[in-house]
């Protein structure tokens, strides 16, 4: 099977000249036996990459892997910013390290809501683990904490995982409180710093509660949390 397509075709008796043979260089293409068809294929006379056709062992030793997804797997990234050169761009949506994980900065992502706090209020984890509600509160609340509208803490969470949420209620002159909690819509009691759980928000405040949730069995939390005024 031929490698190359000559650029130029000589039959017996045709003369040799510079210019043929230029030609017959130059303008020479590869032919199918350049390519292997599964990893390489011709395009135009050229070799390119066929689609999906390098394989992580064609990458390196023990290389990494994608899902059809788009989701890699690899057993180490090095020497190289996660995302881009540059420290402000960048983003994977879910990112899992094991080992020892040095970092230099953090930037929390904080949700404000303008809505008030009233009747049962969903907090979910994957959107963020700061909810700043800037309009007083209107009533008592339920606080239930869940992944988000389509998957449960419990989902989300492997047993021995910690997650740390805040809540920050705005008071008026007249103050409400967190009278209860739930994790993906089931209670459950956590244990108040100090040793007593609050029966009453500060007025014309900002009270901020704060969850250290941990997951010991399926569907099953410790809940440690704090409420503490800031005016």
């Amino acid at each position: 099977m031929a490698i190359l397509v000559t650029g130029n075709t000589f039959s017996t008796g045709d003369s040799v000249t510079a210019t043929t043979l230029n030609n017959a260089v130059n303008n020479a293409t590869f032919d199918t036996g350049a390519v292997d068809g599964a990893t390489t294929q011709l395009s135009g006379g050229a070799i390119i990459v066929k689609d999906g056709g390098v394989t992580a062992s064609k990458l390196s030793t023990g290389g990494p892997t994608w899902t059809s997804g788009g989701a890699l797997t690899a057993t180490s990234i090095q020497n190289t910013p996660i995302g881009s050169t540059t420290a402000s761009t960048g983003a994977f949506t879910t990112l899992s390290a094991t080992g020892t994980t040095s970092i230099y900065e953090v930037v929390e992502k904080a949700s404000l809501s303008g809505s008030a706090l009233t009747g049962t209020v969903n907090f979910n984890v994957l959107d963020g683990s700061v909810v700043y509600y800037t309009a007083n509160a209107s009533a008592n609340w339920t606080l239930n904490v869940r992944g988000d509208s389509s998957n449960t803490l419990n989902t989300v969470m492997a047993t021995n995982d910690s997650v740390s949420i805040v809540v920050m209620a705005t008071q008026g002159s007249t103050a409400y409180y967190q009278s209860a909690m739930t994790i993906d819509g089931s209670a459950v009691t956590p244990k108040w710093a100090g040793g007593t759980a609050p029966t009453a928000g500060n007025a014309n405040s900002v009270d901020i509660y704060t969850f250290t949730i941990i997951k010991t069995a399926s569907a099953t939390f410790s809940v440690f949390a704090t409420q503490t005024k800031f005016a």
